[in-house]
């Protein structure tokens, strides 16, 4: 059930006029995750078993970890629920990806009959509620946070819909306590947490949702086709093509992806849930670690919280923060789906970040210079960063080896003809103007702050004239059917 479909809103308007009918929380809390186990069994059908399973092993190994007194049992408690949702996301990610390895290296060495692929259909969000559910468990050994003592509270929190097939990655000490937050029952002097309809999470709700839809429907489907036409044979096109290309893929991949959270973040708040940011201005980062502070942050801040620090961070030697830095990324990119171009951007982001990191501790006085805290400055770190940012959605986009290369090349050496340029340009008049759309709206949104905020404080028929704006571009370019999630391949 993609989130850009008419049966999902009709699902979405249901789910929020029988809650609103409701008075009781746990009643509410009940209905919540029956919707959101319908939501995933319609997209992933006999899978749900699996989410359960993930819920199930890491409730109650939570409860284990934290009653039990011995250091040891506790360590095997939590390796075992490691081990269990990591061989779950392993073998369904990942387990086609090592037979096919295994048979390259046997027809290499000569070996027999290759070992038969599996087909293994992959489940919808897999990736981001596997890490959800690991989060809790080792919160819970670290002692940072309690064990829920309500199995369906700790269900919702783990199949929450809104976010579930596209992030963002939630913490569970963030989302429970949310569930028990008190607020003035109507006619009664209890205070107990209902889930409450306000006009004021309703209209920031639906903008942040809007705005998803923009990104989504009207950017990122009307980019796809040219992406698609550059990079589906790149060899024998000129420089500027690719790069063109290249740029087109990068605005494609964040309005799609930050489109997706938007909606889920609009839609939680909504029915009166605040789950984090997960995308701030990623092509304004003057860094690679700003870039990365930007960018699906409720993934990088997982890794930093759960990997990188627990291998050392930069607490250790300078040799050993790079050496660190490599594996985050190297695992970063392999969580991005089971194939070597992932696993080359997440190394190729690793070395940005490590090189970032050698310059800083090489010249320490860089970060005081007068230049880079100029504008000047600013603008030519931005440029820098995203020049080998777009470089590497290159090696994320193209999947044959050939292609990555010559790509790589001609977006490194330039070399193109003013006939071919021309003719690229009057064949693709409208991806190009919704390039410059986009620049020209992320330059606002970057000068003058939170957009979506400003918007849903607007006068209300000024407030019903853009939602009817993004209505009308989204029907009027609607290309037919709605394009897949990127993500949900990963």
């Amino acid at each position: 059930m993609l989130f850009t479909t008419i049966e999902f809103l009709v699902f979405f308007v249901f789910v929020i006029a029988v809650i609103s009918t409701i008075r009781y929380r746990k009643f509410q809390h009940t209905l919540l995750l029956s919707a959101s186990y319908f939501f995933f069994f319609f997209s992933s059908n006999y899978l749900l078993a699996l989410l359960i399973f993930s819920t199930l092993l890491d409730f109650y190994a939570g409860r284990a970890i934290w009653n039990n007194k011995n250091i040891r049992t506790k360590k095997i408690i939590l390796a075992l629920s490691l081990a269990g949702n990591v061989g779950l996301l392993g073998f369904f990610k990942y387990a086609d990806f090592g037979i096919a390895q295994l048979n390259s290296f046997g027809n290499l060495l000569g070996f027999g009959p290759e070992i038969p692929l599996l087909n293994i259909v992959l489940p919808i969000g897999i990736s981001f509620y596997t890490f959800q559910s690991m989060s809790y468990t080792i919160d819970i050994y670290r002692g940072k946070l309690e064990p829920s003592k309500s199995l369906g509270e700790f269900a919702l929190f783990v199949a929450f819909f809104p976010q579930l097939v596209a992030g963002p990655i939630l913490r569970a000490k963030d989302f429970l306590p949310q569930l028990r937050e008190k607020i003035k029952n109507f006619g009664s002097e209890q205070n107990i947490r209902q889930i409450l309809i306000h006009d004021s999470n309703l209209k920031m709700g639906i903008t942040i949702m809007s705005f998803g839809f923009l990104k989504k429907m009207f950017f990122a489907d009307n980019i796809a086709p040219f992406v698609n036409e550059v990079f589906q044979n790149p060899i024998g096109l000129d420089s500027f093509a690719i790069f063109l290309g290249t740029i087109a893929f990068g605005i494609q991949i964040y309005c799609d992806f930050s489109g997706y959270s938007d909606i889920a973040i609009g839609a939680a708040l909504i029915l009166g849930f605040k789950i984090p940011k997960n995308f701030n201005k990623p092509y304004f980062a003057t860094s690679p670690s700003d870039f990365w502070g930007r960018w699906h942050i409720s993934l990088s801040t997982w890794l930093r919280d759960y990997l990188y620090i627990p291998l050392g961070g930069n607490r250790k030697s300078h040799n050993r923060t790079y050496v660190n830095l490599l594996t985050v990324m190297f695992l970063g990119g392999l969580w991005h789906g089971a194939s070597w171009n992932f696993v080359v951007w997440g190394m190729l982001h690793g070395t940005y970040l490590a090189i970032h990191k050698i310059l800083i501790n090489k010249f320490p006085n860089l970060r005081h210079n007068e230049f880079f805290k100029s504008k000047a400055g600013k603008v030519t770190s931005i440029i820098i960063t995203q020049y080998f940012v777009f470089l590497a959605w290159l090696v994320f986009r193209i999947q044959d080896l050939d292609g990555v290369l010559y790509s790589m090349y001609k977006y490194v050496v330039w070399d193109f003809a003013t006939e071919q340029v021309i003719q690229l340009i009057s064949l693709n008049k409208f991806p190009i103007i919704l390039i410059i759309v986009f620049f020209i709206l992320n330059f606002i949104s970057y000068k003058h702050g939170d957009l979506q905020k400003a918007i849903s404080k607007i006068k209300l028929r000024y407030w019903f004239s853009f939602l009817g704006s993004i209505l009308m571009l989204v029907l009027i370019f609607e290309t037919g059917p709605a394009q897949d999630f990127i993500y949900f391949r990963f």
